[in-house]
């Protein structure tokens, strides 16, 4: 019965964002393709789309986290296929500015990130402390990798600042994941909130930076 119930809800949310997110993206580089003039409400238009893709991701990991740790391999599926799907908008939102090339690299950047954060999961299921070890370095130099790559793009995206977003936001899977294992659901909620609230800064940081970057495009 909480199976059922699990996944009825899950796949209610999934509505919900499958909705939005290709939308978003889709929309986005049809507008900067066409270079249509920037209007004062283009930044904050930009703001809330990276904050849906963002939001999106940490949602279908934690599907993936949930799904997995009761057993519900078919809910595990549909949700790491939505993990791919949205990591391909991720990195589709940058093409608009940076091209092709440079959205294929993200998105290999971030089908790292995701990996890194599914071997911490089996490990942490299986509680294997040399397996959470390997992947949780993994995830760090991972998170080094993408600063590096943002900030080479981008000379309004400190390496550093980057870095340390990002190492933080893969605290958090970790840290969702380890209450999940051990049913500390309070905690996991706790985590969930901070998580969403983190995603937030991540999407705006990297808004503003194109901003600063862009300014004929985005106003």
């Amino acid at each position: 019965m909480k199976k059922a119930i699990f996944f009825i809800l899950t796949m209610a949310a999934a509505c919900i964002f499958t909705g939005a997110l290709p939308a978003f993206s889709a929309e986005h580089a049809h507008m900067e393709a066409k270079n249509q003039a920037a209007t004062v409400t283009k930044l904050a238009d930009l703001k809330a789309g990276l904050r849906d893709l963002w939001i999106g991701h940490v949602f279908w990991v934690r599907n993936v986290v949930v799904a997995t740790k009761y057993g519900d391999n078919e809910a595990a599926k549909v949700a790491e296929a939505a993990v791919v799907e949205n990591a391909k908008a991720i990195a589709g939102s940058i093409e608009p500015f940076y091209g092709k090339a440079a959205s294929d690299k993200l998105f290999g950047l971030l089908a790292g990130h995701y990996g890194a954060v599914k071997e911490y999961m089996t490990s942490a299921y299986a509680n294997d402390k040399t397996g959470k070890d390997s992947s949780r370095d993994k995830l760090i130099r991972n998170a080094d990798e993408i600063a590096v790559f943002l900030s080479g793009a981008n000379p309004y995206l400190p390496k550093e600042t980057l870095y340390g977003l990002l190492t933080a936001h893969g605290g958090h899977h970790m840290k969702e994941i380890e209450a999940l294992a051990s049913k500390n659901y309070a905690e996991e909620a706790q985590v969930w909130s901070d998580m969403k609230a983190h995603m937030y800064v991540i999407a705006d940081a990297l808004a503003g930076g194109l901003a600063k970057q862009f300014p004929e495009k985005i106003r």
